[in-house]
Order: C-alpha cells, then structure tokens, then sequence
C-alpha cells in the first residue's frame, strides 16, 4: 500500500475515534445532564432491545433533569426497567408517556468518581490511538519490506504518523480536561 493512503487511512480512523470520544465524554454526567446521558440505554420492547432515542423525544426540562416523551405508554415499563438498571442513580418521575429523570446534586465523591471513570475512558480511548497507530506504522513497515516504499520515505512516514497521532492525541486529552472542569463545577 502506498504511503500516503496507510497515512491517509490512519488520519481517517482516528478522526473516527475523536468523534466516538467526544459521544462517549457526553454520556458522562456532569454539572448539567444532557439528553446523550441516556439516549443509547437499552429498552425492552416488543420482544427486543432498543434505545431510548428510539422510544420517544428526549430533552432537559432543567439543569438536573431530563425528560423521555415516550411514543407509547405501553413503553413506560421497559424504559423505567431499562433506567434504574443502567445504576445511574437517576431518580423516576412517571407522568402518561413522559417520564421524568432527576438527577441528585453531585457531591465531592461523585465528582470524584466521575473524574476516575472519566480518566479510565480517557486511557481506553488512548490505547485504541496507539493501536491504530501501530497498525499504520506496521503497514508502513511492510511497504517497505515488499519495495514499495522507499527507506527514507518510510522514516519520513513514521514522522508524520507520529505527528499527527500527537496532534490527535492533544486533542482527546484537550476535550477530557474540558470535561473534567465541567464535572468540577
């Protein structure tokens, strides 16, 4: 494979996981609940799995709570089931389709716990980055073993690679500290 396309490819997938990063850093709480929090939980009905953003409208009344305007009643059942086994320590509110997430006020522990799952995320993500990372390098690697790429390009490659990992990698940590301020109050 050519150069340009492993490097090409490289930056492809790792834009992908800065955008996975960024979903994922919404599911986490902070100060301010935000609709992303839940609308991927897992609902049973008619006899399958669906998320909840499937279900029905999902918006924020106010700062700590949500609100689910479900399409159906008949949903309501799975939608709560679906909630509290999620353990996100949401309190329920039904009212006809809408049910009503409220959150409690975030403490110094829950914050902190926050910030260690948010860092835990931060390192799974980092070591998907370095994975890719060597993928590419290894690509590189073997061009060079089979001819097509030349000895200096291959170094030349594996700067470039280097560079823009870094630059993706700033990134990431960029969006977790924001995030961390965000939990932080």
């Amino acid at each position: 494979m050519p150069l340009q396309q492993t490097l090409d490819n490289a930056k492809a997938e790792l834009e992908t996981l800065v955008s996975v990063f960024r979903a994922e850093l919404l599911k986490i709480r902070a100060s301010n609940l935000s609709p992303a929090l839940v609308e991927d939980i897992k609902a049973g009905c008619f006899d399958q799995e669906l998320p909840l953003k499937q279900l029905g409208a999902i918006g924020t009344v106010s700062a700590r709570e949500i609100i689910i305007q479900l399409w159906d009643k008949s949903y309501v059942e799975g939608v709560i089931s679906a909630i509290e086994k999620a353990g996100m320590g949401l309190s329920v509110r039904v009212d006809a389709n809408n049910v009503y997430l409220t959150a409690p006020s975030l403490t110094a522990e829950s914050r902190q716990s926050l910030i260690q799952l948010l860092n835990k995320k931060k390192e799974e993500f980092f070591q998907v980055l370095r994975h890719h990372r060597d993928k590419a390098w290894k690509e590189i690697q073997d061009g060079f073993a089979k001819g097509e790429i030349r000895e200096d390009d291959k170094f030349k490659g594996r700067d470039k690679l280097d560079e823009t990992t870094k630059e993706f990698r700033e990134k990431m940590e960029g969006m977790a500290e924001n995030k961390e301020k965000e939990i932080k109050g």
